[in-house]
């Protein structure tokens, strides 16, 4: 069995991997990452991912980063946990890729329009319309996703995945932002609904003893 160490910060889309491992239900070791302290800028941080970013999953001594790439390992490594539904040909595993691709390349960047705008404009006036921007451009998506779920419980049908994971992660995120959410309201049900699966639940409990201990060192980013 390897040494699995998930570098994380509570709010980001670090979450993901979280719930991954705890739906496997291996032993891993978390690792907070001080994005106020400059952590992510350091040396040592930079040695095991370049980008500065999270997650960062370490196996053993190696890292990997990027979501699309941790989720996928795990689900390769761990195929019991059935993190994503059984296929039998390569088409089908780049389809689930795709889905995969689809949450972390269409929808998160769109997310962190919304959520740090600053990140695109040094005026209140640009950030603004770069928020506005991104709540427009979420709005098809979640229709399409308020629409996958009017046929099945999960993105798969009845079938769980960790696709829904990293669903759930965008919603908590965009509503946290004052998203309409009374327009979508199998989106409410689908998130209501994982939150109370047992693995979001250890994650969700992890990443708040993690946000705790971030404001006893005074160090809380406010990402929630």
């Amino acid at each position: 069995m390897p040494k699995l160490t998930l570098y994380v910060a509570p709010g980001s889309c670090a979450r993901v991997p979280t719930i991954a491992l705890e739906e496997i239900g291996v032993p891993f070791a978390t690792e907070l990452v001080r994005f106020k302290a400059q952590q992510h800028k350091s040396e040592a941080y930079r040695a095991l991912n370049p980008k500065g970013k999270v997650p960062v999953l370490v196996v053993d001594s190696t890292p990997l980063t990027e979501n699309v790439a941790i989720l996928s390992w795990l689900n390769s490594r761990f195929p019991d946990a059935a993190l994503l539904p059984p296929v039998e040909t390569p088409f089908a595993q780049a389809q689930q890729l795709s889905d995969l691709a689809f949450v972390s390349s269409t929808l998160h960047p769109i997310v962190t329009r919304i959520r740090v705008p600053y990140l695109f404009g040094s005026t209140p006036e640009i950030q603004a319309d770069v928020r506005e921007k991104g709540m427009t451009a979420m709005q098809p998506f979640a229709q399409l996703l308020e629409e996958r779920f009017d046929k099945g419980r999960w993105w798969y049908g009845e079938s769980w995945s960790i696709v829904d994971a990293y669903l759930y992660w965008v919603w908590w995120r965009i509503v946290g932002a004052g998203f309409p959410v009374e327009c979508f309201p199998r989106l409410q049900d689908f998130a209501q609904r994982i939150e109370r699966r047992p693995s979001v639940m250890r994650a969700l409990a992890r990443e708040a003893d993690q946000e705790q201990m971030l404001n006893d060192e005074g160090l809380s980013l406010n990402l929630t």
